[in-house]
């Protein structure tokens, strides 16, 4: 599966700046820039000392092209595990391109998008999950997701499963010792102390899968949408939030017709502010497409902030709303109800308050059917008190925003998962280690057991790439990398 051709591309961003890095990989590269690169020591880098770096002069022909500095690499002592180069010259766009056109009629060819990162999994250097954990790495945004990505990158989840398939291999050696020993009645396996194994292994996928809900928001944002009756400071809110005039602000009702995006980094992580149409009763069909898409928004965001308008009573629409969008919540979404113009109505602050705890708890009943009880879902509504326009206690929300983002858990939790195909797997191994915990529990043979054992041991295998052995699944992921990595 390992492509031998030498392969070129620029590895630094697109544009002009101080400097630029073309990167070469493949057995023979080194005699490539031989012929191209003359050193001020007057050596040929083949003949020279490996992993250092070389100062001198790239030629088309006769004609000088640049002044650069190139670092060699030997076989199993690079990024890729085979024979690199890189060549660090001047930032001008005629440079690079001048410098891959030699290259290439030197013997190299353009690499292929995350070709460079793929042969360094192919030839052993890292796991499947480390390296997606580059990609991770390099579309970091914020404290959060670089944190998580290194983590990865390190190998950190790699050892988390390495465990995992030690001990499913000890569970399963055991039961198919016990076979080929099958007619002699010997038992070389506890059941009781396999359980107990399957268990603890249960017990890890199952947390495994439940850090993805945030490992995926910290990757790609946490998405917060602020929704509200039209007029309420929606769109205040968000440029308050964001610092900058993002969206237009005006006393006329229904400005905001479509959902408006933006990302703001706060202590760390990254959010993904969605301000939305108000809603109100309308005959506009364009309005009416914008606050369609308002409920579509707070079904995929994690926190919903539900504005209300401190010098407003709390309407019969208002209401109406308030429990559309409860019941529109995603499963494990955070509400937020902020009360804003607090400066210039406070005395309607604590009506309001005792409002939304009764409309709170009138929704649990009607759609429960019971009394209430502490398993009331919508018992945990916080209220905050703002003035969008002001920014009074906008750090309170703020505050407020960051307790539902258990940042904590990356300083605890070994393993975050953020990875969909990372997922997918540890979800499919769950449900195989579930089998092996009720065949242990209905002492079914030991034959059956060792099978949906293989089929968890396969499950984790997919996420570092152990079982994976087909051209198509590789491009599939290394697709998505930049060219040059």
């Amino acid at each position: 599966m390992i492509n031998e051709d030498i392969i070129c591309a620029i590895s630094t961003p697109p544009g002009v700046g101080g400097i630029a890095v073309i990167r070469l990989s493949g057995k023979g590269c080194i005699g490539v820039v031989d012929k191209i690169f003359v050193a001020k020591s007057g050596k040929k880098i083949v003949d020279s000392e490996a992993n250092k770096a070389y100062f001198g002069e790239i030629y088309d022909g006769d004609n000088l092209i640049d002044e650069v500095l190139v670092t060699a690499f030997h076989d199993k002592h690079s990024y890729t595990g085979e024979e690199s180069i890189e060549i660090s010259c001047h930032g001008s766009l005629f440079i690079q391109q001048k410098l891959l056109q030699l290259l290439i009629k030197s013997g190299s060819r353009l690499a292929k998008p995350g070709e460079y990162t793929q042969r360094a999994f192919l030839n052993g250097k890292m796991d499947l999950s480390q390296a997606e954990a580059v990609g991770d790495l390099i579309e970091s945004e914020s404290a959060a997701a670089h944190k998580m990505a290194i983590n990865q990158m390190r190998g950190g989840f790699s050892k988390e499963l390495l465990k995992l398939r030690a001990e499913l291999l000890e569970i399963t050696s055991l039961l198919e010792l016990e076979l080929d020993f099958s007619e002699e009645d010997v038992e070389f396996a506890d059941r009781k102390r396999l359980l107990e194994i399957a268990l603890g292994i249960k017990n890890i996928l199952k947390n495994l899968c439940e850090s993805f809900s945030l490992g995926n928001a910290i990757k790609n944002g946490i998405p917060v949408a602020i929704v509200g009756h039209s007029n309420v400071g929606k769109s205040t809110l968000l440029n308050t939030l964001l610092k900058e005039d993002k969206a237009i602000v005006s006393n006329i009702a229904g400005t905001t017709r479509d959902v408006i995006e933006d990302t703001m980094v706060i202590n760390g992580v990254n959010f993904r502010f969605i301000d939305t149409a108000g809603i109100r009763s309308t005959t506009d069909e364009v309005e009416n497409i914008g606050i369609e898409r308002t409920f579509d928004r707070v079904e995929k965001a994690q926190i919903v902030l539900f504005l209300i308008d401190a010098t407003e009573k709390m309407s019969d629409e208002i209401r109406s709303y308030f429990k559309d969008v409860c019941l529109h919540l995603g499963e494990g979404s955070k509400l937020i109800c902020v009360i804003n113009k607090c400066d210039k109505a406070p005395e309607n602050v604590s009506i309001l308050k005792s409002e939304i705890a009764n409309m709170r708890d009138d929704i649990f009943k009607e759609t429960v059917n019971l009394s209430l009880e502490d398993t009331n879902p919508f018992a945990n509504i916080d209220v905050v008190e703002i003035s969008a326009k002001k920014g009074n206690n906008v750090d309170k929300l703020i505050a407020d925003l960051m307790s539902v983002v258990n940042v904590n858990a990356l300083d605890t939790q070994s393993v975050i998962v953020s990875n969909v195909r990372h997922y997918e797997a540890l979800s499919k191994a769950e449900v195989a280690i579930d089998r092996v915990i009720e065949g242990l529990h209905n002492m079914i043979s030991g034959d059956f057991v060792s099978q949906d054992i293989r089929e968890c041991l396969f499950d984790i295998a997919e996420v570092t790439g152990d079982e994976i052995t087909t051209d198509e699944v590789l491009g599939v992921i290394f697709s998505k990398f930049c060219i040059g990595k």
